[in-house]
C-alpha cells in the first residue's frame, strides 16, 4: 500500500502509536524521525506524490517544526500539515504557514476523526 501520510517525530513510540491507531483504520503512513530524514524522504521516487497529509512535532533537534515547515512547502506546497505540540504557545509560529495545529496528549479517537476530516477534505486552512 502506497502511503499517504507521512509522521515526522523524534519520539520513535509517540510516532509507532500514531501510526499503529491511523493504520487500524485503514490508514498507510510513513515516519521520519526527524525534519532533515522527512525532507529525504519525500525525495524518493513516488513518494511526494503519495503524500496527502504531514503529521509533525514542534520541537525536533536539528530543525524546528516552523523551519521544516518553510522546507517542506517548497516541495509539496499544496500538502495538509498537522502539527502536534505540547507547548500551546507554538502556535504563534505558524500564523503564515497554512496548517492545523493541535495540543498534545489527545485521545486516539480525536487523532483518527482529525485525520479523516483532514484526508477527505484536504482544503487550505490556517492555524
Amino acid at each position: 500500500m502506497i502511503p499517504e501520510i507521512l509522521l515526522v517525530d523524534d519520539n520513535f513510540l509517540q510516532a509507532t502509536t500514531r501510526l499503529k491507531i491511523l493504520e487500524r483504520t485503514g490508514h498507510c503512513g510513513v515516519l521520519a524521525g526527524n525534519a532533515v530524514e522527512a525532507l529525504k524522504k519525500i525525495e524518493e521516487p513516488g513518494l511526494s506524490e503519495a503524500i496527502s497529509l504531514v503529521i509533525t512535532d514542534h520541537l525536533m533537534p536539528g530543525m524546528n517544526g516552523p523551519e521544516f515547515i518553510t522546507n517542506l512547502r517548497k516541495k509539496l506546497p499544496e500538502v495538509t500539515v498537522l502539527v502536534i505540540s505540547g507547548l500551546l504557545e507554538a502556535e504563534d509560529e505558524y500564523k503564515d504557514l497554512n496548517v492545523i495545529f493541535r495540543a498534545k496528549p489527545f485521545a486516539p479517537e480525536s487523532l483518527i476523526s482529525l485525520v479523516k476530516s483532514l484526508l477527505d477534505e484536504p482544503i487550505g486552512r490556517t492555524a
